[in-house]
């Protein structure tokens, strides 16, 4: 049976036996030199008292020895023509590569198996560190990533205020950038292509277009909002419901921003197909700045995330914490998105 499922005592039960927290016990178990000689002896005695035995590749693998870094993401590696998932993962691989480290991609399903496993796999040494794209950190069974003592950093993602070292782009800045570019076009009435709602994301670029619009003195309502209840990877459905929700306004706006490419390139062909023209009669700006923007038709604007220095960021504060002591980290680093104008935005006809 794997250690720390059920009928065998759990790393917490050390911990509550020991009085100390379970990072702690994490930390005697795969790294000794780290805690001080009588808080081990304790952890030992609990350890000893409970029969708990760390599983078989902890105890020939020490944190402190292992040179693999996993990366736990939100969901698939598929995101259309964005490829923001796959992006990230060379940048990151490339980068550890370059400092003598592996990558270890996990969590792709985000279920009770795929978190348990990615538990078993930090509590056990199995890798050194973390770098996370997700909102949630893995718990099951009483057990938590953030219990582990294991080195996390959070990318594209802002999880500084649970302490976790971020390293994010700029996506409210970005998107007030573009949308204030439109409105210096002489656009007024917006159609805002959204992703989930209350993701970290979509709050952040929605806040950007709203901050542009009222800086123009303009009012909130000239922004129309679609989508909201499909996740990033649905983006071509996104887009294609956003240009029958477009069909359906009686005052219809005059530019778009779509929160991700495919929602760009979805929306904009239903549109064309619909007898519509971009730019002439409706404007259109993407997020994430995938290669194929460039030449679609018309090429399209984007907001370009650069994820080869995020990459390489993530990885350099992650080697920089690994090994070190706790310290919470209050404000993420940002690295900045890059707006690229092109031929799908160009002052309103009317």
């Amino acid at each position: 049976m794997p250690p720390e499922e059920h009928g065998g005592p759990l790393m917490a039960d050390v911990a509550r036996l020991a009085g100390v927290a379970i990072s702690t016990v994490s930390r005697a178990l795969a790294n000794p030199g780290r805690v001080n000689e009588k808080t081990r002896a304790k952890i030992d005695a609990a350890a000893k008292q409970l029969g708990y035995t760390p599983n078989a590749m902890a105890r020939g693998l020490r944190v402190g020895k292992s040179n693999t870094v996993m990366i736990i993401l939100p969901g698939s590696l598929y995101y259309g023509v964005s490829q923001v998932i796959p992006q990230v993962l060379q940048s990151i691989n490339r980068a550890l590569l370059e400092n003598g480290y592996n990558l270890m991609i996990a969590n792709l399903g985000r279920d009770a198996d795929s978190e348990r496993h990615i538990l078993d796999l930090a509590f056990g040494g199995t890798v050194r560190g973390a770098i996370i794209l997700s909102s949630k950190l893995p718990e099951v069974d009483g057990r938590s990533l953030a219990n582990t003592g294991l080195p996390i950093v959070s990318m594209l993602l802002d999880m500084s205020a649970a302490g976790l070292p971020s390293v994010v782009t700029n996506d409210r800045e970005a998107v007030r950038e573009a949308t204030a570019e439109m409105i210096r076009l002489g656009h007024r009435r917006f159609l805002y292509i959204a992703g989930p709602e209350d993701n970290y994301h979509d709050v952040e670029r929605y806040a950007g277009a709203l901050q542009a619009v009222r800086e123009a003195g303009l009012s909130e309502e000239v922004i129309s909002r679609s989508g909201g209840n499909l996740d990033y990877q649905e983006g071509f459905a996104i887009g294609t419901q956003a240009a029958a929700d477009f069909a359906r306004l009686t005052d219809r706006p005059t530019a778009v921003i779509a929160t991700s490419d495919d929602m760009a390139i979805s929306f904009s062909s239903r549109i064309q197909r619909s007898g519509l023209r971009i730019p002439e009669d409706l404007s259109v700006v993407s997020f994430d700045g995938s290669p194929v923007c460039e030449f679609c038709s018309p090429p399209l604007s984007t907001i370009s995330q650069p994820f080869e220095e995020m990459g390489q960021v993530a990885v350099a504060r992650l080697l920089d914490i690994i090994g070190q002591s706790e310290k919470e980290w209050e404000t993420p680093i940002v690295v900045r998105s890059r707006f690229i104008l092109r031929e799908s935005m160009a002052p309103p006809s009317s």
